[in-house]
């Protein structure tokens, strides 16, 4: 038998979704290619296909816990990804179950909608997020129409979007891919005043899980140590690639492909 050195863990609270093109899916992969293993705790149950979200159902608080308290006690855990919540509830929940472990690095991707537009909480819930949440977080990866609801500011730029979220979180990064721009245009803000935008060729079509896949990837290198900034550009950078080689499974946004062809040869 050979014996390898381990790789960090990285515990994934998502929400699940059956197409696997983003939730848990999503993480798992991402930090596989990342060279870190994925502990998942359902969040959330969804009905969704490559198009849109049609449903969803949250899990109760105790199973969250039990799921999250079951991979902590038993692994050493070296950073933590929050995707999916879906309720008020949930939010506390993960509030309650972070604050037991603060030494840990998080990444706070607040998914409120999902690629074809469908609602995945009530905005009411990225303001608990923004309240609670985002305190806890090492840094937060909203896209731009995220990033809006948080700040409610409905028309607002990535730069006044920041200006109003930056109380709350140390570090934003706050992603272009939803605008019509040539370039896209991922902007790195912190509490600090650094600022920093990071561009990319845009490439055709619109993709279902590229926010899942770049926090992921973003958890992962920061798990394995990287500097944060750094760990930006590696996982942006990880992301592009996996999104120019995606593929059209369904009817609706092409998939990233994640994991390259010969990984299993």
């Amino acid at each position: 038998m050979n014996i390898y050195s381990s790789r960090p863990v990285v515990l994934c609270l998502s929400g699940h979704d059956p197409s696997g093109g983003a939730g848990l899916q999503a993480d798992i992969e991402a930090l596989i290619a990342q060279g870190c293993h994925a502990a998942p705790a359902v969040t959330a149950l969804t009905v969704q296909d490559t198009v849109n979200v049609s449903d969803f159902r949250v899990l109760d608080r105790e199973w969250v816990m039990a799921q999250a308290n079951a991979v902590l006690n038993d692994s050493p855990v070296a950073a933590v990804k929050l995707g999916m919540l879906g309720s008020l509830d949930m939010v506390q929940t993960v509030v309650d179950l972070l604050s037991a472990h603060p030494h840990l690095p998080m990444v706070c991707d607040p998914v409120l909608r999902a690629g074809g537009g469908g609602r995945l909480g009530k905005d009411e819930v990225g303001y608990a997020m923004r309240e609670q949440l985002l305190p806890l977080a090492i840094i937060a990866t909203p896209n731009l129409p995220e990033a809006r609801i948080l700040a409610e500011l409905p028309e607002g730029t990535a730069d006044q979007c920041a200006e109003k979220l930056l109380p709350y979180c140390r570090n934003l990064l706050i992603t272009g891919g939803h605008g019509d721009e040539v370039e896209i245009h991922n902007r790195l803000y912190s509490r600090d005043g650094r600022r920093q935008t990071f561009t990319c060729q845009r490439l055709p079509g619109s993709y279902h899980g590229s926010g899942c896949t770049l926090a992921s990837a973003l958890a992962g290198r920061l798990a394995l140590g990287e500097h944060l900034d750094s760990a930006v550009q590696s996982a942006l950078n990880y992301t592009w690639r996996t999104l120019r080689d995606a593929e059209q499974l369904g009817k609706g946004q092409y998939v990233p492909r994640r994991l390259p062809l010969d990984f299993c040869q």
